[in-house]
Order: C-alpha cells, then structure tokens, then sequence
C-alpha cells in the first residue's frame, strides 16, 4: 500500500532542550539525539520541510540565573549560545544519517554557523534542507517559544509543532492532577483565558493573530510525528478564532 501524502508541505518542529538529556540531569544523551534525528529524517524523507528551534535548558537557563542575581540580559544571551550548541549537536546527528541540514543563527557567530537570512532559510527549504534556527530571537526577555512562533510565520510554515513530555493539553498538569480534562482542539483565546501553559503568551499572541495553527504532541512516541504530518489527529490542535 502507498503511504499517504504529506498533509504539510512545511513545518517547524520546536523541541526543548530538556528533550534531549533522556534521563540524565543536564547536557545531551546521543541515543536521544539520534532518535530525534531519525524521526527529523522520516519526514524529510517524506517530502516534508522541516524547521527546528530546540531551546537551551538542557545546558544553561538564563532566567533560573537572573533570579538569583545575574543580570537578565546576560543570562539570555548565555542561554542563547545554549541553544547554538544544541542545534550543532543536532546538525551533526542529522547529517551522520546523511540529510543535508544548515543552522542559522540569530546571533552573529558565523565561524560555526550561519546568521540567519530569512530569504536564505527559505531557499534552504525548498531545496530540501532541515533548517536549525538557532540563539533564539537573537534578543533578551524572549523565549525560544517565541522564537518558534516567529520562524514559523517568518518562513511561511503551515503548521508550528510543539513536542512536550505530555500527550497533548490538559486542563492542569495530567501528573498532579489525574481528573485533568484532555483537550483535543482549543482555540489560542481561550488557552490564554485559562491560562493553560501551552506556550509563552508572546507565542501564543504571535500564532493567534497570524493564523498559525500549532500542534502540541507527545515526541516520546515512535513515529508519532510522521503519522501527523500525514494527517493523522494527533496530540492538541490550537487555531485563532473560537
């Protein structure tokens, strides 16, 4: 039988860097890196264009550190370079399984990576690249959630793709509060009346008003992101409007 055509010509794949420590307290674990990686390189083998902004906390969290003293703008721009880092780990695991890839950084550090050109990304896109969008939005007091919001309407992504550690969203966290309610589909107006922690509200405002729908799903399971990018109804769908 033919596997179905892609539902998503385009997408960004945000990933947090807490993601990729597996069960360790901090840093990277290989066989995690390499098992996102695989899943990155089945949908490009697919026909899909893949983005990615994968955040820092693995490796150094600013804001934790500002709360203690350090200046805010310093700590940001530290866990900026958390995410450079971990976007060259992931480069390095995408391109042992021989898909071409390119991180862009937002922050000028082009010895090891390129800035980031938004007409360039682009065309890296088209020509069937996974793009790394890297240091975030190259400025302080914005989260890499942000940062996801922006690429994906920047490079004209249908569909922004949260990865978390939970199914989808629920009305409070499913592991201290069993009764949770499951949303399968919500609008951005009303996971910002209840406050539900889907994404900073900087992201939420950004994909509300410009019509990006966003995926929030489990990553842990296997082939998970291939089946949505195929269509199939996986994890919470967000859409602006009711």
């Amino acid at each position: 039988m033919t596997a179905a055509a892609p539902a998503y010509r385009r997408i960004l794949l945000k990933l947090s860097g807490e993601a990729l420590m597996g069960g360790g307290t901090h840093g990277i674990d290989p066989d995690i890196l390499e098992r996102f990686a695989c899943e990155v390189r089945d949908l490009a083998a697919d026909g899909v264009q893949v983005a990615l902004v994968i955040g820092g906390g693995n490796i150094f969290r600013g804001a934790g550190l500002a709360a203690r003293g350090m200046d805010r703008v310093t700590g940001d721009q530290m866990g900026m370079l958390a995410t450079v880092m971990n976007a060259l780990a992931m480069q390095d695991a995408l391109e042992r399984l021989e898909v071409s890839c390119r991180v862009m950084s937002a922050l000028k550090i082009n010895q090891v990576c390129e800035d980031y050109i938004r007409r360039r990304a682009m065309r890296h896109l088209d020509k069937g690249r996974v793009v790394i969008f890297a240091a975030g939005t190259g400025n302080p007091f914005f989260t890499t959630d942000s940062a996801a919001s922006l690429r994906a309407i920047e490079v004209g992504a249908e569909l922004l793709v949260k990865a978390t550690k939970v199914d989808g969203i629920y009305s409070a966290d499913p592991v201290q509060h069993p009764d949770a309610v499951f949303y399968s589909r919500i609008s951005y107006d009303q996971a910002l009346r209840e406050g539900l922690k889907v994404m900073d509200t900087t992201a939420i405002v950004l994909c509300r008003d410009h019509g990006m729908p966003l995926r929030v799903m489990n990553i842990n399971e296997s082939g998970a992101l291939l089946r949505l990018v195929r269509g199939e109804d996986i994890g919470s769908l967000v859409v602006s409007g009711n």
